[in-house]
């Protein structure tokens, strides 16, 4: 249950009562004449394999409000894709599925490569972008929401508080970000958020001075959540970074382009959990080790934008303070998960300090040493610009994909 406490800058739409699921729904059916709502799943092959997406796909089928499903598969070869729409072939909704390594998306990727309006890299970002593309292409939705297909815990209320408050004509919202308290197994998760992304804004707020964007991102409960919903509108201008930094790096187009009036965020769930990534202290490609990276990249870079100026030296001041901040932080979540009768393991929370502060340096050396790295992906009006039919061919390679495979 929590509370009603606005902190920060944006406004903070707490679960204050147990409203019945049917009484939200209803709700959003006569949101639905004014604004369609779509759902976007960026997923991997071996999601279909594991233990969460089944029950997923088992609780969409009991949501009616949603006008379209739209599903990102990456890593399929044919036999798997044609199995994936087979798999999601029990959602009423239409969907549709996006075979990200088939012949004709690989064709449609290769000529914007040509253009260099390509995702630069494979990943979660790449993933969504194309679908979101497809979302703009098919125009079936005012609204769309997304979220992971990992979650173990999922239910379907958790959709219907995601996308009420860019659903309903009453609020004046553009996007609105997911939250929930990462507790599962009786130990707190939420490494990444907890002891590099929260730590590190501090540090940053105050080696670089006030700041209106640091005090943004702070207002968010629980930045990296994967659950995010727009104004379908919102999806034209926006540019997203194709590798971790995505969720950091839609909080920052959200910024920049909207007033904070038109941002939001929403418990969305009691209980919450999902795959867990390994720390990957011995590959910086993997795991949490590679997340904490782009993410440090992309905070810096964003900072850049707004004319910060960054050098080796005040790294290294950086990473001094948060390495301070983040063990502080350390002290208070072991108070918590004390008080609340939780397992808290102090050495293996400093080591993923240890190694984010690590990582932290890595990423502002590479920041330095590529000036010129341009790593966000194009919006959709860029592309739209260049290649004015790429629209009508994008939900014409996905349709023909789900009809020719789809049996």
């Amino acid at each position: 249950m929590g509370d009603f406490y606005q902190n920060g800058i944006i406004t903070t739409l707490h679960n204050l009562r147990s409203r019945s699921l049917e009484d939200l729904e209803n709700e959003l059916m006569t949101f639905k004449k004014h604004r369609p709502m779509s759902l976007v799943l960026p997923s991997l092959f071996s999601e279909l394999e594991g233990p969460a997406l089944k029950n997923i796909v088992q609780e969409l089928t009991k949501v009616p409000y949603l006008e379209e499903v739209v599903i990102g598969l990456d890593r399929a070869d044919q036999s798997q894709f044609e199995h994936a729409l087979e798999y999601f072939s029990e959602l009423p909704q239409t969907h549709h599925v996006l075979w990200n390594d088939g012949p004709r998306l690989k064709a449609l990727d290769a000529e914007l490569r040509a253009h260099d309006l390509a995702p630069t890299e494979l990943g979660k970002g790449r993933n969504v972008w194309y679908c979101f593309g497809y979302v703009l292409a098919a125009q079936r939705s005012k609204s769309v929401a997304l979220h992971d297909c990992d979650i173990l815990t999922y239910q379907r209320d958790l959709i219907a508080r995601l996308i009420y408050p860019v659903a309903n004509p009453n609020f004046n919202y553009m996007f609105c970000k997911g939250y929930y308290s990462r507790v599962a197994d009786s130990k707190m998760n939420g490494r990444v958020s907890r002891l590099l992304v929260t730590p590190l804004i501090r540090a940053l707020k105050k080696v670089c001075g006030p700041s209106d964007f640091l005090d943004y991102l702070d207002s968010y409960r629980y930045p990296l959540a994967g659950e995010f919903s727009f104004r379908t509108d919102v999806i034209s201008d926006l540019r997203i970074p194709s590798d971790w930094g995505l969720e950091v790096g839609v909080l920052s187009e959200m910024k920049r382009n909207y007033a904070t009036n038109r941002l939001c965020q929403v418990d969305i769930a009691d209980t919450y959990d999902h795959k867990h990534q390994d720390l990957s202290a011995e590959d910086a490609s993997a795991g949490l080790s590679k997340m904490s990276t782009d993410i440090c990249k992309a905070l810096f870079r964003k900072l850049a934008t707004n004319g910060e100026v960054f050098s080796n030296e005040k790294f290294r001041t950086i990473k001094a303070t948060y390495y301070r901040i983040a063990l502080d932080f350390i002290e208070s979540y072991q108070s918590d998960a004390i008080i609340n009768g939780l397992k808290f393991d102090r050495h293996s929370e400093e080591q993923a300090v240890e190694l984010f502060a690590q990582n932290l340096m890595g990423a502002g050396a590479y920041f330095l040493d590529n000036p010129m790295d341009t790593p966000f992906i194009p919006s959709w009006n860029r592309i739209i610009s260049a290649v004015p039919d790429i629209m009508e061919r994008l939900q014409d390679a996905v349709e023909q994909d789900n009809r020719e495979f789809g049996g």
